[in-house]
């Protein structure tokens, strides 16, 4: 065996070599025009060079515009514009690789990936799978937070140290590709997968879907511009956020999406609210309730105070016409007793002087004028009690119109704090009534997402729910032992069975085919990927 040193084959290094090449292809390649579509282009560079990648159905080469001549250029270079470039092919040593350095650059139309995407997205469009009707509200607090990504990238530690950080919440990772081939399966099996799950148990279906990836080109983010992806979107029964590359990548997921987030960071913030800020609300609104309650009842209280102040009391009412009545009695009595006094006196000295006189003659006087005096004193008496009558009465009524007019006062200060009461209760009823009326509208709202979300509306679509004699739900065939009674739930109504040992020799019986559509229900075997 000959040693590798004998042979007569030239000895180079790894540097004289790329540069034989690099010289061979510049020579033979010194000026070419090519051909192919703008893929992985982010923009220029600081340095003001602009990098990207010219690709067709089966090839692609690496490009550069240096920054003089990306100045120059008449044509705006974007993803997925079909060009026409002239240059050089040249190599690059450092990483043993080709590419082409352009120096003229002019666009040859929309390329294929573009003109299919825009395709697609006009029929999706059509069917109103992008409408704002259809898309769902994300819940405010959501229990669980269902995530669709590689579980090995940067992606789903940012969503969870954001989630963990604003309001933590439990978090299901739904493992899958998240460029490739087999990318749209695995995320439109996720999609269903998430959406069948229970809404009770261990295993509980998600509140919320957030479906993340990074940036990358047109065709690195092209599986999530499948139709599959979109229509499992457009299906699912859960709000679902769509965070896919950078804030300048849209996507046909984006457009059919409840909501989209420009990064998946900002997706985890738009999913969860902060739980200091929450607290911090909370605590707010209950201080300026209980201030609002407190102030109120004070308000009320004063009111109350000054109404039971401008109230007169009944005491206080009659108090000065009893006064007055009480004074009149007391003159009257005093008037009456000096009246008594003096007839009583005059008749005294009418009867000294009757003494004095002859007894027949003065005594017929003396009985005559006395007779004339009580008829006087009977007159008198009569006249003046009939005078201090009047007076009385007039006093009386006096009395009374004061009284009546006190009355009738108090009476309208009365109707009117009544009223205002009244004015008070009516506002305080109506503002009860709103808030009995909000509260209503919220429990129907949650009523009917609750029947929105429930495991019939799946049912009307065509699926069925088995259980066992115990009533208890299926879920494997494994779990099914032959000659058991099963009990089959559909959208209509049960329906029993029985279970058979069917073996692979025995004819299954035949079953009308179903038909199947664009939208028509997809059934993938999604355990594996848990």
């Amino acid at each position: 065996m000959s040693d590798a040193s004998s042979t007569n084959a030239p000895e180079f290094t790894v540097s004289e070599l790329s540069g034989a090449l690099k010289r061979t292809i510049e020579d033979r390649f010194s000026l070419v025009r090519l051909r192919g579509e703008i893929s992985n282009y982010r923009g220029p560079h600081s340095s003001g060079h602009a990098y990207f990648c010219l690709k067709d159905q089966g090839a692609r080469i690496d490009a550069v515009i240096w920054k003089g001549n990306f100045t120059r250029l008449k044509a705006k270079l974007q993803e997925g514009l079909e060009v026409v470039a002239t240059g050089k092919v040249t190599t690059f040593p450092g990483k043993s690789s080709y590419q082409l350095i352009v120096e003229n650059l002019e666009p040859a139309g929309v390329g294929a990936l573009m003109a299919l995407l825009e395709e697609r997205r006009r029929m999706l469009a059509a069917e109103g799978l992008f409408d704002d009707a259809r898309k769902q509200l994300l819940p405010f607090l959501p229990e669980t937070i269902g995530v669709v990504t590689s579980p090995t990238g940067a992606v789903i530690r940012d969503i969870l140290h954001r989630i963990s950080e604003r309001f933590p919440r439990h978090v299901l990772v739904w493992p899958v590709r998240v460029q490739g081939e087999s990318c749209a399966a695995e995320v439109a099996a996720a999609i269903e997968g998430f959406n069948a799950l229970p809404e009770q148990g261990p295993l509980k279906r998600p509140d919320v879907i957030i479906i993340a990836r990074g940036g990358g080109s047109l065709e690195d983010l092209w599986g999530f511009n499948e139709e599959i992806v979109v229509r499992a979107a457009a299906e699912s029964l859960v709000p679902l956020i769509s965070a896919i590359g950078h804030e300048t990548d849209w996507t046909l997921l984006d457009h059919v999406a409840d909501l989209r987030a420009p990064t998946p960071t900002a997706a985890a913030e738009k999913a969860v609210p902060v739980r200091a800020e929450l607290a911090g609300t909370i605590a707010d609104l209950g201080r300026r309730h209980m201030a609002a309650s407190l102030r109120l009842l004070e308000r009320r209280r004063a009111e109350f105070r000054a109404l039971c102040r401008a109230m007169p009391q009944g005491e206080d009412m009659i108090a000065l016409p009893r006064q007055r009545y009480d004074r009149a009695t007391s003159a009257l009595q005093s008037a009456k007793a000096k009246a008594l006094d003096h007839r009583r006196l005059a008749l005294a000295g009418l009867a000294h002087r009757l003494a004095s006189q002859s007894p027949q003659a003065k005594m017929a006087r003396a009985g005559q004028k006395l007779e004339g005096l009580a008829h006087r004193l009977s007159r008198g008496l009569h006249a003046a009690q009939a005078q201090r009558a009047q007076t009385l009465d007039h006093m009386g009524r006096r009395l009374g119109t004061a009284f009546a007019a006190r009355r009738h006062l108090e009476s309208e200060r009365l109707t009117a704090a009544a009223h205002r009461l009244r004015t008070l209760d009516q506002r305080l009823t109506r503002a009860i009534d709103a808030q009995c009326a909000l509260a209503r509208n919220r429990l129907e709202r949650l009523d009917q997402l609750l029947h929105t979300l429930g495991y019939r509306q799946v049912l009307s679509r065509g699926f069925a729910l088995v259980r066992d004699a115990e009533g208890r739900p299926l879920r494997r065939a494994a779990d099914v032992i032959a000659g058991a009674v099963l009990d089959i739930e559909f959208a209509d109504g049960h329906r029993p069975a029985i279970a058979t040992d069917q073996t692979p020799d025995s004819k299954p019986p035949r079953v009308a085919p179903r038909p199947r559509g664009p939208g028509a229900a997809r059934k993938t075997d999604q355990g594996r990927l848990f």
